[in-house]
């Protein structure tokens, strides 16, 4: 979270009013809450826009969901999108690839732990994450995949990759070596992976027309990008955590690092946003979607017209909940300042330019997301 997601406290210690304290890339920030408990997000809150316009030959089409796009993101920085692209049996396959994983007995998930990793693939073990250091440990495993151009479909001629470029990639082949006792599950995670980064491309350019800029501007900047996905299990909160003195959670509070994420949920519910105004919103499921958000380092390119929102989970559900988040960022090698059309005469740049590369790594020092 970036620095400029600092929300003066004015209400805390007013009733119906608590502090939440969130870690960002320079240390801990504080947002006022208000204590209601979560409501259901209305359709205006965060809107579900079509996003089908951005496949189109037409500009206008384009630039007609670009319109929408900025409506969210400057005002909640969440939205629903439907028609994306991504085929329903490709995400299918990857969710039983998933559920099939993650049911394994613990010792045989651990031959893929992240202890064994040098860039955070492989997998998550139950009660390994805190997001958030003043809410409950995390409830949940997880599995992650960082970008490898091998799968990429865009990339032609890996050895063609520049230096400089290849030194910011992440991916192990590790985290595969390691699940090849359950059938496809390589396969199916890495078409997963690849529908999303397809769509993700589409999306950027989309948020470029967003942002008055070229169609292409962000073209270059995302060739090898940092993109990620998770696939997350989340078991039902045991009753047992509800009496500790910290607030229980599934994954806690934070917002996300990079320009933004594309998550696919099931339709259990736990989502949770939190609004401008201090109140905790259910983002529940809406079939065929994917729910996209902000990250930090698009808030702080935007000079802030872009809002990186605090976000966490809660499944108090009796089902076990998952999901699959995207995660979509520049190439590491890449600096970005404030971007020209988030700049004029009332509105300085707000922000030194900063690598993605550096931007993560004071993120990923300060917490383990």
């Amino acid at each position: 979270m970036s620095s400029t997601v600092v929300q003066e406290t004015k209400q805390a210690g007013i009733e119906g009013w608590t502090t939440l304290q969130l870690t960002s890339a320079y240390g801990p920030v504080f947002r006022s809450v208000r204590t209601t408990p979560p409501r259901d997000a209305t359709r205006e809150e965060i809107p579900v826009i079509d996003v089908s316009g951005i496949f189109s030959k037409d500009v206008e089409d384009r630039k007609a969901v670009a319109a929408q796009i900025r409506q969210a993101a400057t005002s909640i920085g969440f939205f629903y999108m439907k028609n994306h692209g991504i085929p329903q049996n490709t995400i299918a396959s990857a969710l039983k690839a998933s559920k099939t994983f993650f049911h394994q007995p613990q010792e045989i998930k651990e031959r893929v732990s992240v202890s064994g990793s040098k860039w955070h693939n492989g997998w998550n073990g139950p009660k390994s994450h805190r997001a958030n250091a003043v809410e409950s440990v995390d409830y949940r495993e997880s599995f992650g995949m960082r970008y490898d151009p091998n799968y990429d479909p865009a990339v032609e001629d890996i050895e063609s990759i520049p230096q400089n470029i290849k030194d910011g990639f992440r991916a192990e082949e590790y985290c595969w070596n390691e699940t090849s006792n359950v059938p496809g599950f390589k396969e199916d995670v890495i078409e997963y992976w690849r529908a999303c980064l397809s769509t993700a491309r589409r999306l950027v350019r989309t948020f470029a027309l967003a942002l008055d800029l070229p169609e292409n501007h962000f073209d270059t900047m995302t060739s090898h990008p940092d993109a990620a996905i998770a696939l997350n299990y989340y078991p039902p909160i045991p009753e047992s955590a509800l009496g500790d003195k910290e607030e229980a959670v599934s994954i806690g509070s934070h917002t996300d690092l990079q320009l933004f994420t594309m998550l696919w949920q099931d339709q259990n519910g736990g989502l949770q946003v939190l609004n401008r105004d201090g109140q905790w919103l259910n983002a529940t499921p809406i079939e065929d979607t994917f729910v996209v958000n902000i990250g930090d380092y698009l808030m702080r390119i935007t000079n802030d017209r872009f809002v990186s929102t605090v976000h966490r989970a809660k499944n108090f559900n009796t089902n076990e909940r998952f999901s699959m988040p995207f995660f979509f960022g520049f190439n590491f090698n890449e600096t970005c300042g404030v971007l020209p059309s988030c700049v004029d005469e009332d509105h300085p740049a707000k922000y030194e330019p900063i690598s993605c590369q550096e931007w993560v790594h004071l993120r990923f020092k300060a917490t383990n997301i």
